[in-house]
């Protein structure tokens, strides 16, 4: 199976996977001005964070290809790092394709930003398949995984964080069955995961949220991995809200919950889970399916994006440069470290 691609760049142009249409049409937009492309971020035509950080890198060279490169610079860093402010990957390559495109002359901007941009992809791709590696490795043989949101390559770029586990732990023959979950409000699980999963053919069923607790209970739930958008110091990690249920979960009926997520989600800086900015996006979201209003009129609803799975409910963390364990403080940063120079 070929893998596919969530973000690129051709002939000067950004081309995405527009998520919102899938799994009914896949289309690929072709982008061609940085505003344009935030407000796709915001519209979640891409997702994920490392997919999100990647698209804002060429969105930076985009802007760098202007008549004033730096000025246009300075208003698409600022445009493209409000979009969305939980998936700490977006900053991080934003900064660095401001960084390489600053690092000479002004016209010769453009070609710097495009290849730190390129690079990140590249450095993404490696970073999921390591990841798959390293996870499946972990996986007990013949096991039912349960997985929420997605982190596949759609999310990514090419093959997956938490579902490159899975492809990989598949393909080596110790994935007999995932549990999708629906991921409510914008179903993420049910269109994405799943989409994902049937392509690579392997056998799944789509749960709703709230079942996650009953297959558990019955024994249908080996091992649980999901992705991050942010992990803190600390262990703590930010993912698509429901996770931290799905871990309480696991962690009374003693099932391993793992977290896979590329280096660059990592956020050393934060001390804790709680300083993790949380998104909170359109309630409408909630409150219709479909385009279609559920709720009556009048009536109001939180759409919190993200929440926070304490440290202590995470068995281990799965990075392309090794497993990290409790404590996290050590050994999150020992992995990081193991890099340097």
């Amino acid at each position: 199976m070929e893998d596919l691609r969530a973000v690129g760049w051709r002939d000067g142009r950004v081309m995405l996977l527009d998520q919102t249409l899938l799994p009914h049409e896949e289309r690929y937009l072709e982008i061609a001005d940085w505003r344009e492309l935030a407000e796709a971020i915001r519209g979640m035509k891409v997702r994920g964070a490392p997919a999100i950080g990647i698209a804002a890198a060429f969105g930076l060279a985009l802007a760098a290809g202007g008549d004033d490169p730096l000025r246009e610079l300075d208003r698409a860093y600022e445009e493209l790092s409000a979009t969305r402010p939980t998936a700490v990957n977006l900053f991080w390559a934003l900064r660095r394709v401001r960084e390489a495109a600053l690092a000479g002359e002004a016209g010769e901007a453009a070609r710097r930003a495009l290849e730190e941009a390129m690079a990140i992809a590249r450095e993404q791709d490696e970073a999921d398949r390591a990841i798959g590696e390293l996870g499946a490795r972990m996986l007990p043989e013949g096991c039912k995984v349960l997985t929420h949101c997605n982190a596949g390559g759609l999310a990514t770029y090419s093959y997956g964080t938490a579902l490159g586990v899975i492809k990989t732990g598949f393909r080596r023959g110790k994935v007999r069955f995932v549990w999708v979950d629906e991921t409510r409000p914008l179903l993420q699980g049910s269109r994405l995961t799943a989409w994902e999963l049937r392509r690579e053919g392997i056998d799944m069923a789509v749960i709703c949220d709230n079942m996650a607790g009953h297959l558990m209970s019955r024994g249908e739930v080996d091992v649980v991995v999901t992705g991050a958008d942010r992990v803190a110091a600390n262990g703590d990690t930010a993912n698509k809200i429901g996770t931290y249920t799905l871990a309480v979960l696991a962690h009374r009926h003693g099932v391993p919950f793992y977290v896979a997520a590329p280096l660059s989600s990592l956020d050393l800086d934060l001390p804790e889970g709680s300083a993790i900015p949380i998104e909170e996006r359109d309630p409408r979201e909630v409150l219709e399916v479909g385009g279609v209003r559920v709720a009556p009129p009048g009536v109001e609803a939180r759409n919190f994006a993200f929440d926070v799975t304490p440290a202590g409910l995470i068995t281990a963390v799965i990075t392309e440069r090794g497993v990290a364990g409790p404590p996290y403080e050590a050994s999150l940063r020992e992995l990081v470290h193991s890099g340097a120079g």
